[in-house]
């Protein structure tokens, strides 16, 4: 698809600027109030509505406080000045032009749905907002493993299942088969049918029980003794590895370093290194294949791995920014609790070990981390574009120090507390025989 951004102008922006309207993050104008009335969400195809909690029109869309209109005078220096401003009124700008407001509203849809906050439309933020337009109650819900359900409905589906107690996973959005085991034992225990597909009796009985009692984690506690159980010992445990971008794809290039090469020789040393200890690490690509993040999740899926670690760096405009981070799935509604415990454990042990900048943790909901089912982490390791980030990228020192510190924070995932070392102190030995 096209990218969309500031200064372009065609149909397709004037598709997003109503999609950005009906879900708040841009104010109705008087002249959208007059044409769209009471129109049905953008994309809304005909006969899909089951007429229980339907979303509000675009006309009653609440204006969002993060992108609050600008004044003339920005509106001119885009020049997308309207007619208004000929006779002297309020600057209005051209419905089909990607204008400033346009670029506040999309990057705070963007923040509020944990997406890179760049004002660039591209695959993932298109993807995002056409899951938006659906609300529970839009669509009858069920599995289908070849074409997966997948949409804000799914999402408040899961979130009311999980504060009943009832176990959906991750309240990812997709309607997998836990989710449908879910709907099932709610179903049960309500007296219906349980035949797993979320319709109009089962939206009723959902909506009489909407007074739930909320709050805590009872996801945590569940990957918590799933852990546990496997006890102390890293021997069998599956790590699958993602190194960035392969093929013709580079990654960040800079300086005479290459993304795609530093990471596929960081995963080789990582590889190496979990299985000196006794570890099973499986590569989801090949060095000369770059597959869609979607395709990366499945393979390490078919692995059924223990945990997915994908390997990055990072670049920028500017040569100041710099700094390592670490990724895991996770937004308003929930996250991964051992991927945001892994992550956190990644990140504190590459800062010890290493010089670099602390950038810390963020969740994420890139394709990646959200359609993994175990425990996914994605690690920027440094700028290309910064000196010193370069600097350490580029020696195998620091290369073998990450690789270490992965480990060790792998060991410490399966650590219980009054078992665990201090950061940057543990050293996992390697099997006999295998050093």
């Amino acid at each position: 698809m096209k990218l969309l951004r500031l200064g372009d102008q065609g149909s397709a922006v004037a598709e997003v600027r109503v999609a950005l309207t009906y879900l708040g993050f841009l104010p109705v104008t008087p002249r959208q109030s007059g044409e769209q009335g009471n129109v049905a969400p953008p994309g809304t195809r005909p006969g899909e509505s089951m007429g229980t909690e339907l979303p509000p029109s675009a006309a009653t869309a609440p204006a969002s406080p993060a992108a609050p209109a600008s004044p003339a005078a920005p509106a001119a220096a885009d020049g997308a000045l309207g007619p208004a401003a000929a006779s002297g009124g309020a600057a209005v700008a051209p419905p089909d032009r990607f204008d400033r407001d346009l670029d506040n509203a999309l990057r705070a849809f963007q923040q509020s749905r944990g997406l890179s906050v760049d004002g660039i439309l591209g695959p993932d933020t298109a993807r995002a907002l056409e899951e938006a337009r659906h609300n529970l109650g839009d669509r009858l819900l069920y599995f289908s493993a070849a074409h997966p359900f997948v949409g804000d409905d799914v999402a408040a589906l899961q979130e009311r299942l999980f504060n009943m107690g009832f176990d959906v996973g991750r309240t990812d959005g997709i309607f997998g088969l836990r989710t449908e085991s879910a709907v099932r034992d709610f179903q049960r225990n309500r007296g219906l049918d349980p035949d797993g597909r979320c319709g109009p009796r089962t939206l009723r009985e959902l909506k009489r029980l909407r007074r739930t009692v909320t709050g805590g984690r009872p996801d945590v506690l569940r990957e918590s003794v799933r852990l546990l159980a496997r006890g102390t010992s890293l021997l069998g445990v599956v790590v699958a590895l993602d190194p960035g971008h392969g093929g013709d794809d580079l990654g960040i290039v800079s300086g005479g370093l290459c993304e795609r090469d530093l990471m596929a020789d960081l995963a080789a040393r990582l590889t190496t290194r979990l299985l000196d200890s006794g570890l099973e690490s499986h590569l989801i690509h090949g060095p000369d294949e770059s597959p869609s993040e979607s395709e990366r999740a499945a393979r390490a899926n078919e692995l059924e791995a223990d945990l997915l670690i994908s390997l990055h760096t990072d670049g920028s405009t500017s040569r100041h920014a710099r700094g390592v981070s670490a990724y895991y799935y996770g937004n308003a509604r929930g996250s991964s609790a051992v991927g945001e415990r892994f992550a956190q454990l990644v990140q504190r042990e590459i800062v010890s070990r290493t010089d670099m900048l602390d950038c810390r943790t963020h969740p994420k909901v890139w394709d990646l981390l959200r359609r993994t089912r175990m425990p996914t982490v994605r690690l920027d390791l440094g700028y290309l574009t910064n000196d010193h980030d370069a600097r350490a990228l580029g020696s195998t020192e620091f290369r073998a120090a990450v690789a270490e510190a992965v480990l060790a924070a792998t060991q410490r995932l399966f650590l219980p507390p009054e078992m665990d070392a201090p950061t940057g102190q543990l050293h996992v030995p390697r099997l006999a025989g295998r050093a």
